[in-house]
């Protein structure tokens, strides 16, 4: 959570540096120009009226590959009260411009106002610009921020060294005084070291976005809707489509590397695991970031739908159904399919409602694969050490430290959690006579929201003490089997065949 509010500042120093240091420099050049004449309209310019946005200019170099059109006109939609506007990134490549894309670009600060499309990096691997108007982007230009200079024609002539004086003290002064603070904060941030053990992902709200950072697809972040000891994760738009992107810090390469791993693991494409788009490094030296984009489900995850919405028997059924399908699918190892290698089994090893994320259709989806383990014949698994995950959802071996490090000990580890998740789905179901409780977290009522290890070593190891099955949900048929069944950690293949296709029909 630290690192996560250090980046969070580190992102707004960085959003609040480029305005404070235009306005230094014009500080001190406009002490200059006006003690030679010159007017304030004439140093600033006036100010253009915010223009209206409804259709752009639309291309894509790349259409053939993602199967979308290759030119024409976007209209543009966003959400209420924000603006819109239009955008182009292209290539320089000796003199010969390469266009790249052209469309819709949502609310974004850096372009009010600009009614041409006009790039001001100095030099940069892709060129961006944004404005507003409808088809503004049809033409595009680059050109790169300069110093604002004075003729000596306006106004008494100054001596050299005196208007020397007054940019330098005006200007540089600022200028140098917050590159001392940036880099103190900077300092500070990339010396922190995380803390040791994995945290649960909290919702809060987050700061604003940042500046878009543009590479051969624009991806604009919108909002954070997650944070976690590895980095926050953040809503944002590819092109037409929403996306989630997990953002790590450089420090934690190694988390980002593992993840990035397994969703590039062969036969990774299932419609019960997180759909992997992309892992990118962006930023360069002390503003790297790594990146993981996937998939973005607006209904957010297992949890915070149990927290504000009861589900019907069908419901249950059809989200425990598909979420054992994909577990099952994790750990079964598959032959060699459709052009690609062998998938070896997987232990997910941090499985748990909040990493279980609902569709639309609240079909359940699988993600979060940080500390995931593959088992690949003649290979030995990656890292295996035994305490990983989330406490609250350790198995009691694993509290116990007495893991025997095979494969099917750590599949077995997995479906201990399973049963965790569905005794959150059941108390939370309509379907038994008798009320519905609010949510809580397996064991809250026992040991509370943070339990330490040594609680849970009491209650689970020692005592033996499991979530309880109320009554009245036991005289449900279904419901017993259910809790039978937790108890006896079946493998996810038998819950999806025999629980819920023979005794519910799902």
């Amino acid at each position: 959570m630290i690192l996560c509010v250090l980046e969070e500042a580190a992102r707004k120093v960085r959003m609040m540096v480029a305005p404070w240091l235009t306005f230094a420099l014009l500080c001190g050049t406009f002490r200059a120009g006006y003690s030679r004449g010159l007017l304030p309209n004439d140093l600033l310019g006036t100010a253009h009226g915010e223009s209206e946005t409804r259709e752009c200019i639309y291309y894509n170099a790349n259409w053939e590959l993602e199967k979308t059109n290759q030119s024409g006109v976007e209209r543009c939609e966003g959400e209420k009260d924000k603006r819109l506007h239009c955008y182009a990134s292209w290539r320089n490549n000796s003199g010969f411009i390469e266009l790249v894309k052209k469309g819709c670009w949502l609310d974004d600060f850096n372009c009010y106002d600009r009614q041409e499309c006009i790039a001001k990096e100095e030099n940069p691997q892709v060129f961006f610009c944004c404005c507003e108007g409808n088809y503004c982007n049809e033409k595009f230009t680059h050109l790169p921020e300069i110093v604002l200079s004075f003729s000596e024609t306006y106004g008494p002539t100054l001596q050299p060294g005196s208007s020397l004086v007054n940019i330098m003290v005006y200007s540089f002064l600022p200028i140098a005084g917050l590159s001392m603070a940036i880099l103190l904060a900077f300092w500070i941030y990339r010396h922190r070291k995380p803390p040791y053990g994995h945290v649960d992902i909290n919702e809060d709200p987050g700061p604003p976005p940042p500046s878009p950072l543009v590479g051969l697809k624009p991806l604009q972040l919108l909002e954070i809707k997650a944070r976690g000891r590895f980095g926050c994760v953040w809503k944002a738009q590819l092109m037409n489509e929403y996306v989630a992107v997990k953002i790590f810090p450089i420090q934690d390469k190694q988390s980002w590397q593992s993840e990035r791993e397994i969703f590039n693991t062969p036969g990774m494409k299932h419609e019960n695991l997180l759909q992997f788009i992309a892992a990118e490094k962006r930023g360069t030296n002390l503003e790297s970031e790594l990146w993981l984009i996937t998939a973005f489900h607006d209904k957010g995850s297992l949890t915070d739908y149990l927290k504000g919405n009861v589900v019907s028997w069908n419901e249950l059924c059809h989200i425990a159904e598909s979420m054992a399908r994909g577990l099952a699918y994790l750990h079964e190892d598959v032959p060699r399919c459709k052009g690609e290698g062998p998938k070896p089994a997987i232990a997910h090893r941090d499985f748990k409602s909040k990493n279980i994320l609902l569709k639309n259709d609240l079909t359940a989806v699988l993600g979060d694969f940080g500390l995931a383990v593959r088992f690949e014949p003649g290979k030995p698994p990656g890292d295996t050490h035994g305490q990983v995950g989330t406490r609250r959802y350790m198995a009691p071996e694993v509290l116990e430290g007495a893991i025997n490090f095979q494969r099917d000990a750590f599949l077995r580890i997995d479906m201990y959690a399973l049963g965790l998740v569905l005794w959150e789905l059941v108390a939370r179901c309509t379907a038994a006579d008798g009320p519905v409780d609010e949510y809580t977290l397996p064991f809250e009522e026992e040991i509370g929201q943070h339990p330490s290890l040594e609680d849970l070593q009491e209650i689970v190891v020692h005592k033996k003490i499991r979530p309880v099955f109320k009554d009245h949900w036991l005289k449900h048929p279904t419901l017993f089997h259910i809790q039978q069944s937790t108890r006896s950690r079946n493998s996810a293949s038998l819950w999806q065949q025999k629980l819920f296709s023979q005794y519910v029909g799902c």
